[in-house]
């Protein structure tokens, strides 16, 4: 009877597991609704990076558009570009979000972000989660600019969570990768001149402006080892009418998710340096 009466219940152990997910999940989103306010309190910003989207859809798109050797199948090429230029605008807006982490640092925010109980994991995720609801809210802007400009955009609901899915994990994926340049760099100058040097070739080795077929041998292998590749080509099968996959959602979603997590971790083991 002593023995049975100093036995734990059976239950403590998932109470316990129950309480540690709340708090982590707590402490995630005290991080990312901290930037969200600061996308809330200045929504002139989400316009302002409209800008480009129409730039690139509207002049490249219908000068791009009369190359006869584009070959973009059954596609428009202003179909074809939209999902592209999509993940462009996630990948710019995500991409600069490490700099956001040097001004804490200079403010003394970061700093009160790691003496709080929280742990690492928690504090980039919170700021991946907050990234990638920043690319949700761009994602809706470019949507609405690509159907003015007559895109054959799909409207279908199963397809709007699928290219929201994939969006908030691009987001979340660059997101990260840019705090860890931010770890390494640690001042905005570097971080500016690195972001500006970083951005263009993701974009560029990527099958967002144009087919991987027409890429000469080195570049199509460079385009098949860059993530954004495998996020366009997962919204242009969501994002259009009569889209296709040509590397498949699973393997699209494995690599993406992969790589989010590797950066999770590698950003949360940095992330103490960059207040050192």
């Amino acid at each position: 009877m002593l023995g049975a009466s100093a036995s734990p219940p059976s239950n403590m152990g998932s109470t316990s597991r129950g309480v540690i997910l709340a708090n982590y999940s707590t402490q995630l989103w005290a991080v990312a609704a901290a930037e969200i306010a600061k996308l809330r309190h200045d929504p002139i910003e989400l316009f302002t990076r409209a800008v480009q989207p129409v730039l690139w859809l509207l002049f490249f798109g219908q000068v791009m558009g009369r190359v006869r050797g584009m070959n973009t199948g059954a596609l428009t090429y202003e179909d074809f570009l939209a999902p592209g230029i999509l993940a462009q605008s996630v990948l710019f807006a995500a991409i600069f979000y490490g700099i956001a982490a040097i001004w804490e640092r200079d403010l003394g925010i970061l700093q009160r972000y790691l003496v709080s109980p929280a742990p690492r994991s928690a504090l980039v995720a919170g700021k991946a989660v907050s990234s990638a609801i920043r690319g949700l809210s761009q994602a809706c802007i470019v949507y609405v600019i690509a159907l003015a400009m007559g895109a054959d955009i799909s409207l279908n609901p199963a397809d709007i969570v699928g290219a929201a899915l994939f969006i908030a994990i691009g987001s979340a994926l660059f997101s990260t990768f840019s705090l860890i340049i931010a770890c390494i760099v640690k001042t905005r100058e570097r971080f500016m001149g690195m972001g500006q040097v970083l951005t263009m070739p993701i974009f560029f080795a990527s099958n967002a402006i144009y087919p991987i077929d027409l890429m000469p041998r080195w570049l199509q292998v460079v385009s098949h080892v860059n993530p954004l590749t495998y996020q366009v080509d997962a919204l242009r099968a969501l994002m259009l009418k009569g889209g296709t996959t040509a590397l498949g959602f699973g393997l699209d979603f494995g690599v993406l998710a992969a790589v989010t997590l590797a950066f999770t971790a590698i950003a949360a083991w940095m992330y103490p340096r960059l207040g050192a």
